[in-house]
């Protein structure tokens, strides 16, 4: 048996909330799945749990504007199926689920995927040590489980985020040590012509700047332009490797914490055969939307940092218009008030994303840090694939990602390239001279996510 609505919101983090919680309003039939066991996504983790007296001290009062979309949601009648994992979506509404123990379908007129964002994955020497993670991931046990690491603590990387992990972490009593930048020199001047359109969020620049105050007050030692990142350790890590401002280095540490930047979570958006486009400022794919989230597939929106990086705030206005949008073409208001009511939501949006011209130019990624020089590296850790594995590969005559899987099985893990795509299409464009949007990008398939044979013996249909 499928089951049947009128939209499907994949995702329920701060898009998908907003997306989810107007359409019920607007008197859509709505199904909204997650892989969570609790609404909030990655940024508002866990919200709805968490004792805002202990917390807002370490997370900041903005992690509990979550609360508010959390209980809105709730609160308008949506079907929420937490802990469910979509492994299959398909141009006609139709989508696959799993929840650990069987599988089924759903079908909506319409669907909505507020799938977010992934940390950029940071391919150094050493990365796959114990004691080496991503800065995200240690934010998201410190929001979950109240988990901060103990002993000295690395930050290497670049990006808001960064400066935030290291901020909440030292509130949490971690020892951050170093954090090490690796903003490129002259980034600013990148950045410079965009200045005046971010002081339309002047809100935003403030706290921006109270958050690099705070990470300079914590007492570490910041070391500025840093590259060959290299983490050392006979079984675990213990010191960080690095150039910074033109002289080799070395600190002990017992953890490693990477972050260059988030990107777009375009798994699904792939597999279901939307058209991308690459962004060549931050270096990733992402779906072609028009304005109101709308892909080349006929029946899917994309809402959210699915569909670029815009922050928060950005993603749950951007749920809103998609939101109105499905409202309008399910028959459920007209377009007369469907842009009536996207005025107020545009004018938000475009406050609310005044500052990501100029983040993205002034964090622009090193193409060099994303795809590693040292032969020996691990890009795909699945398959246990480094990039001299890779670039002997495009040699032998794999011009692509989807080649290099014929010869390699590069990306045909678990992760299903999540973990490898961009570096492995950085690694070939590089060792070929050719542009990565030439060289382009895994082709996706289903199943998404790992989907045992028990669950779909358990499918009904």
């Amino acid at each position: 048996m499928t089951d049947a609505c009128d939209l499907i919101v994949i995702g329920a983090g701060p898009a998908g909330l907003a997306s989810a919680t107007l359409a019920a309003e607007l008197g859509l039939s709505v199904v909204a799945i997650d892989e969570q066991g609790t609404p909030g996504g990655q940024i508002y983790r866990n919200v709805e749990a968490v004792d805002r007296a202990e917390f807002e001290p370490i997370l900041g009062e903005e992690y509990f504007a979550g609360a508010e979309l959390a209980e809105k949601f709730r609160a308008a009648g949506v079907d929420y199926r937490a802990g469910v994992a979509v492994w299959r979506v398909d141009p006609d509404g139709s989508m696959a689920w799993s929840d650990g123990e069987k599988a089924g379908v759903a079908k909506g007129r319409r669907i909505i995927a507020a799938t977010g964002a992934m940390e950029r994955p940071m391919p150094i020497p050493g990365w796959t040590l114990p004691g080496v993670m991503a800065a995200g991931a240690a934010q998201t046990l410190l929001k979950s489980a109240g988990m901060a690491p103990r002993g000295r603590v690395v930050i290497a990387g670049s990006g808001p985020l960064m400066l935030l992990v290291a901020q909440q972490l030292h509130a949490a009593e971690a020892e951050i040590v170093a954090v090490v930048d690796t903003t490129r020199f002259g980034a600013w001047f990148k950045a410079a012509p965009h200045v005046p359109r971010a002081f339309r969020a002047s809100d935003q620049l403030a706290k921006g700047s109270a958050m690099i105050n705070r990470v300079r007050a914590i007492g570490a030692q910041v070391y500025w332009w840093a590259h060959s990142i290299e983490a050392k350790g006979r079984g675990k890590l213990e010191s960080v490797a690095f150039t910074a401002s033109g002289a080799a280095r070395e600190i002990e540490a017992d953890m490693l914490l990477l972050h260059e930047g988030v990107v777009p979570n375009t798994q699904l958006t792939r597999q279901v055969g939307c058209d991308h486009e690459w962004y060549p400022v931050q270096r990733y794919w992402r779906p072609v939307v028009d304005h109101w989230g709308a892909t080349s597939v006929e029946t899917l929106a994309v809402a959210g940092d699915g569909g670029g990086i815009f922050g928060a705030e950005a993603a749950a206005i951007a749920g809103r218009l998609a939101a109105l949008d499905a409202a309008f073409r399910l028959g459920a208001i007209d377009e007369a008030m469907r842009d009536d009511q996207a005025k107020t939501l545009r004018q938000d949006y475009h406050r609310a994303t005044a500052l990501r011209p100029m983040l993205d130019r002034l964090y622009a990624p090193d193409p060099k840090a994303v795809a590693p020089a040292d032969d020996a590296t691990l890009v795909c850790r699945c398959e246990e694939i480094t990039a001299g594995d890779i670039r002997e590969a495009v040699r032998l005559g794999a011009t692509g990602p989807n080649q290099l899987k014929a010869f390699t099985r590069c990306g045909m893990g678990p992760c299903q390239g999540r973990m490898c795509g961009l570096a492995v299409s950085e690694v070939i464009a590089a060792e070929r001279g050719r542009p990565v949007e030439e060289v382009g990008y895994y082709r996706i398939r289903p199943p998404l996510k790992p989907v045992t044979l028990a669950e779909l013996a358990a499918m009904e249909d």
